[in-house]
């Protein structure tokens, strides 16, 4: 990965904007940008910590979806469902082998850092002006939760082949929290390994929705490693390694989630919780029974991170 990637540890600011704006970027909570090579020695004359991207750096980024729900008619019914855009899956595609740029549409920018963070994506996050201290604050208390990564649990496997239609269905694994893992070939630590048109039929897969729900059901809830109630627009990564656990929560709704309940499949000791906006949050109702540990977030905005101990 090129040198300006590889300096980014958590998301930054791609601002286009002049040295004239420090100090409206200082009041927001920023204080490092990327910016236009071109603009960079104006930024070097002012002071101001900064990183110059070239053209072609910027160039090289994939683009990220600006994250959020839109409501979408529910063919069977006269209800809305609400539809999740999020690019955790393809953070887990690429298994962390390219940057990334949002151009955050307004209202989206704390989002678009938190889901960045949660999967490690190394990620350049353009902001609307009038999202800046909405991103400083998010910004802040990702620097308060950074911490040195964990690997992702997965419920199952999924072999890569590439296609457009297992990146559909490695979408609505996420959207309905199966975690999953990207595999070159099927590995038997795995309950269940999908490899598409060998175990089961591309046709089946048509139905990325559909064919979700199946997998789900031969998983069993009894047997997945994270389940969410209370909310069908929180998305979580749960991560560990072995000894330790974070859950990364991610809720991609406009709107807070109240009494938000969790399960996993294991023993951990008591939560951690942070949670983005709030000081001093705890976490609820903690309890370990039935081969799972459970606990409630009473309200939590955009993202949460939960901590663990592992209980062996």
């Amino acid at each position: 990965m090129i040198a300006v990637i590889l300096a980014l540890v958590l998301p930054a600011l791609y601002w286009e904007q002049g040295p004239e704006t420090a100090p409206t970027l200082r009041e927001a909570g920023v204080d490092c940008v990327h910016v236009p090579a071109a603009g960079a020695a104006a930024w070097e004359k002012a002071g101001f910590c900064h990183v110059g991207v070239s053209p072609a750096t910027l160039e090289g980024f994939q683009k990220a979806l600006t994250p959020g729900v839109r409501m979408i008619a529910n063919e069977a019914s006269a209800t809305r469902a609400p539809w999740i855009t999020a690019n955790g899956w393809r953070f887990e595609r690429a298994n962390d082998k390219q940057g990334y740029l949002y151009e955050a549409k307004a209202g989206a920018a704390a989002l678009s850092a938190a889901e960045a963070f949660a999967y490690g994506a190394e990620a350049l996050i353009r902001v609307e002006p009038a999202d800046l201290k909405e991103f400083g604050r998010m910004l802040g208390f990702l620097k308060r939760a950074e911490k040195p990564p964990l690997p992702s649990l997965a419920d199952v496997g999924v072999v890569d082949d590439g296609s457009a239609l297992v990146g559909e269905v490695m979408n609505l694994f996420l959207r309905r929290n199966v975690l999953f893992r990207a595999l070159e070939a099927p590995d038997p630590s795995y309950p269940i390994n999908i490899q598409l048109g060998v175990n089961y039929p591309k046709s089946e897969a048509a139905n990325p929705g559909a064919f979700a729900l199946k997998i789900r059901r031969q998983l069993t809830d009894e047997k997945r490693l994270l389940q969410i109630f209370g909310s069908a627009v929180v998305i979580g990564r749960f991560t560990s390694d072995g000894k330790t656990a974070r859950l990364h929560l991610l809720n991609y709704g406009k709107r807070p989630v109240e009494g938000l309940r969790v399960r996993m499949r294991g023993t951990y000791g008591k939560p951690a919780l942070l949670v983005a906006g709030q000081e001093n949050s705890a976490a609820e109702d903690y309890m370990v029974a039935d081969g799972g540990t459970e606990f409630s977030i009473p309200v939590m905005g955009a993202y949460s991170v939960v901590d663990f101990d592992v209980v062996q």
